[in-house]
């Protein structure tokens, strides 16, 4: 879910080209919900190989990791690790809509109807540690790093930026903004058009970028400010947050309290709202555990083994593949022989 910073936060649009050169770590759990969701079938169903596996995740990850990839744009997919006991009742919601959306898409389907099939189709999406795993098995043979956070991927992500060891994270959602990341790039895919969420429609879209720095200064807000502006809307530790307090009026309430954040949350009726004290879920986002022991090191695509776990394995198109294949080793000569020039 995330946090609902989106009417609040100023968001520059980019062009891919400004990224070149520049390495990026991307939440991974992220990316590929969000594969999972938009690449379907006609009817919403995901796309399958001859097995009945679930290939929707690799198309997606192969096709835009690829292009960025030829844009001299490094990417390291940061992948979540253990889930915190907070974020157990965000967990059991997510199952309850799943579970209603996959009743819905059951009567849609009967009924024939593609349109409502399709709409209730992307909301049953799951993601699966076999999914995962062959996600990190793709990016691997491609070349792409891979790092496995202690908790939260976001966290660990906005923590590698912190360091400087990658330019930005990437993600659709704000909560490596609360991780303080010092940049945020969204929209970062291969379609200029992005599918509107619960909706059959899509939208144009570009690259954008929020600098954290400008954001709270735009609000004239601290970054404390900020993690309890996004803890009164409602952050995956407290799904909703506080009744009848939206983006807007949660704005106005932390600015009325410069100093002390307690104060924030004594005039919300924090206790009265949420079960959960509120320094336990500030805590989330100040003292997240992270893994210090990574290493971001890309290497050429090993396009044999691509091929064969693309095409042999999971069943991609032959044609399509040794197109996007001889791109990718195309470019990996030039990037070569560019740095041999440069030595």
């Amino acid at each position: 879910m995330g946090v609902n910073l989106k009417e609040l936060i100023i968001r520059k649009d980019i062009a891919i080209e400004d990224l070149s050169g520049k390495s990026f770590a991307v939440d991974g759990h992220n990316a590929l919900y969000q594969f999972l969701s938009t690449i379907r079938q006609p009817d919403g169903s995901p796309l399958t190989d001859k097995k009945g596996r679930i290939t929707s995740h690799l198309n997606g990850l192969f096709n835009r990791s690829s292009y960025l990839m030829r844009q001299d744009i490094k990417l390291a997919f940061v992948f979540d690790g253990k889930v915190p006991d907070l974020k157990a009742k965000e967990i059991a919601r997510r199952k309850e809509i799943k579970v209603e959306a996959q009743e819905k898409f059951e009567q849609a389907k009967k009924a024939q109807n593609i349109d409502e099939m399709k709409k209730y189709a992307a909301r049953t999406t799951r993601l699966t540690k076999e999914m995962i795993d062959q996600a990190k098995q793709l990016l691997d043979l491609m070349g792409i790093p891979v790092v496995q956070a202690a908790s939260e991927g976001e966290a660990q992500a906005a923590y590698m930026a912190k360091q400087g060891d990658v330019y930005a994270a990437v993600s659709q959602d704000y909560d490596t903004l609360l991780y303080e990341t010092p940049r945020l790039i969204q929209n970062l895919s291969v379609s200029a058009k992005r599918k509107l969420p619960g909706k059959l429609g899509y939208q144009p879209v570009s690259p954008q970028m929020i600098t954290l720095k400008d954001a709270l200064k735009e609000l004239g807000l601290s970054q404390d400010q900020l993690i309890a502006l996004a803890m009164l809307v409602g952050t995956d530790y407290n799904p909703g947050g506080i009744k009848g307090i939206g983006p807007k009026k949660a704005l106005a309430l932390v600015k009325k309290h410069p100093g002390d954040i307690k104060d924030i949350f004594e005039e919300a009726n924090w206790s009265e709202h949420i079960d959960v004290p509120w320094k336990d879920i500030y805590a989330m986002f100040t003292s997240m555990p992270v893994s210090k022991d990574y290493e971001l090191k890309w290497s050429k695509p090993k396009i044999d083994k691509l091929n064969s776990f693309l095409v042999e394995d999971f069943g991609f198109s032959q044609e399509r593949i040794a197109a996007s294949l001889e791109k990718l080793e195309e470019h990996a000569k030039q990037r070569q022989q560019r740095s041999l020039g440069d030595f």
